[in-house]
């Protein structure tokens, strides 16, 4: 009957990968540390083998200039399929079997290509600051009250505004330019030969109309863009094209495998732990940390503070859009305390130690914002900082827990803000990955937000896989693909308010920084 389905959904396909008894779906995650790839059983759902790479470091953000933050996607593309060599030589699976790619990828990043296919340039990942100002004049110019009902954001500092910078600061690059994507198009164009986008990708770069949909006539004609720059649009679970033959056989894979799910990283994420409805939430905390809730309205925040998407699963007649909060400075930080103080020491040694110190870690409390303009701060750039440090009293340890408060602090900013706008989520949904893998930051988010948190055994590339599966037609819906998914364990607030004055202490520091630094408006 599977193989009844999949071969309606892709004739030409279906016949020699779903008449195997068992079907493989193969997951890919770019992320700005580092690129996952994971192999998932279609019938049990279960991860048969992943591989991290690179393994024992982590990617550098290119950083030429203070506020810019680059990385190249030749390095992805380069990673991606030294990955999925190392995969592939596990032996653990058969490599003739997988049915279907999908692809997750971190958001917001701007990738120029020519017309062979050959970015232009690094990519201006989503943590870059330059392009403030470009968005907030064009917020302005197209009127703030229009933006919001029609973007549901400002131009801000995501793709549309550093595409603009490009064009009036890079013009021989924008000159050459023949299509502009997001980073996960521009694995899915090395893996296949075909450019692609989704509603969803336009609507993270700030180049969607929700009330026409349809490509925004205001932000082409604000800034003077051409539409020929956008790939052909296709649904998030859809064919964006199939394995070419040459880099099929370069990766040790089958030829004609079809690429049938691409999204942005929270989506993905959002997906991986079954949050499409209404109401529920999701979080992350990676490099970043986001939480992300699902409505069924086209909602927006009127501060632009939080950021509306169109979810994987939106369509036009039936809207479902992920609400993002993102605090840019998260796990970062936890990684720079670690080279910078922790050098020898695994997370799992840093956590044991920060657990050895009483909460408030003895009056040390960390900004964890640096690493570019900050949206829920209105995109101000408060930096990063270490206040009340005591030179007689503070040591590792302490560093070590006043960076997980303070990560978890701003969690419990953004969730306020996500409050006012009417979000209060009973429970929120997690991978037990990243900061999410310390039961230190996890307790101390449950209780500093009064807020229940379950889970699960999920990461992005899995997500990916199964979103794969979708698209392809081996599931017959999102449903199925993430059919019996329990959480591993639910971590409830405690009694214990302790946190809510420590907070109050901490967020009184961040006002008194932010009233120092204007909010950018032109």
């Amino acid at each position: 009957e599977k193989g009844k389905e999949c071969a309606t959904f892709m004739p030409t396909l279906a016949l020699r990968h779903c008449t195997e008894l068992t079907m493989l779906l193969l997951g890919i995650d770019i992320g700005t540390s580092s690129i996952k790839v994971s192999v998932v059983d279609a019938d049990t759902r279960r991860c048969v083998a992943a591989v991290r790479y690179p393994g024992d470091r982590e990617n550098d953000i290119l950083a030429p200039f203070p506020g810019w933050a680059e990385q190249s996607p030749d390095l992805w593309w380069e990673q991606v399929q030294l990955a999925i060599r190392q995969l592939t030589a596990t032996g653990s699976f058969d490599a003739q079997a997988i049915a279907a790619i999908g692809i997750a990828y971190q958001m917001h990043g701007l990738v120029v290509i020519d017309r062979n296919g050959n970015a232009l340039r690094d990519s201006i990942i989503w943590c870059d600051s330059r392009a403030v100002a470009i968005g907030e004049q064009a917020f302005s110019a197209i009127g703030k009250q229009h933006a919001l009902t029609h973007l549901l954001n400002s131009p801000g500092n995501f793709t549309a505004a550093k595409w603009a910078w490009v064009k009036a600061n890079e013009p021989d690059i924008y000159r050459k330019a023949h299509q502009i994507m997001l980073p996960g198009d521009y694995i899915a164009l090395q893996l296949t030969g075909s450019a692609t986008t989704t509603i969803s990708a336009l609507s993270e770069g700030i180049f969607w109309d929700f009330k026409a949909n349809s490509i925004s006539r205001d932000i082409v004609s604000h800034f003077g863009f051409d539409e020929a720059v956008f790939p052909d649009i296709v649904p998030v679970f859809g064919i964006h094209g199939t394995l070419r033959h040459d880099v099929a056989a370069e990766l040790g894979l089958p030829p004609d495998i079809p690429v049938s799910y691409k999204a942005g990283d929270q989506p993905n994420n959002a997906l991986s732990l079954h949050v499409l409805r209404a109401g529920e939430v999701a979080a992350t905390a990676g490099t970043s940390g986001v939480i992300y809730a699902v409505s069924d309205q086209l909602v927006y925040d009127p501060e632009s503070r939080v950021n509306t998407f169109a979810h994987v699963n939106y369509m036009p007649e039936d809207p479902r859009t992920g609400i993002l909060l993102c605090i840019n400075g998260t796990g970062i930080l936890n990684r720079w305390v670690k080279s910078q103080l922790g050098a020898g020491m695994d997370y799992d040694r840093m956590n044991a130690l920060a657990s050895t110190i009483d909460p408030g870690s003895n009056g040390l409390h960390i900004l964890p914002f640096g690493n570019g303009a900050e949206r829920m701060l209105h995109n101000r750039i408060p930096g990063a900082a270490f206040l009340g440090i005591d030179l007689n009293t503070h040591g590792q340890a302490h560093v070590f827990r006043a960076a997980q408060e303070g990560i978890a602090y701003a969690f419990r900013y953004g969730l306020d803000v996500l409050r006012e706008n009417g979000l209060s989520p009973a429970v929120i949904r997690a991978g037990r990955s990243n900061l999410f893998l310390s039961d230190l930051l996890t307790t101390i988010f449950v209780d500093v937000t009064q807020t229940a948190v379950e889970l699960y055994d999920n990461d992005g590339s899995v997500g990916a896989a199964l979103g794969a599966g979708i698209g392809a037609g081996i599931f017959t819906s999102p449903d199925d693909a993430f059919e019996g998914i329990k959480p591993l364990k639910t971590v409830e607030p405690t009694q214990d308010r302790t946190y809510e004055s420590l907070y109050e202490e901490w967020k009184q520091l961040l006002d008194d920084r932010l009233s120092n630094l204007s909010i950018p408006t032109s």
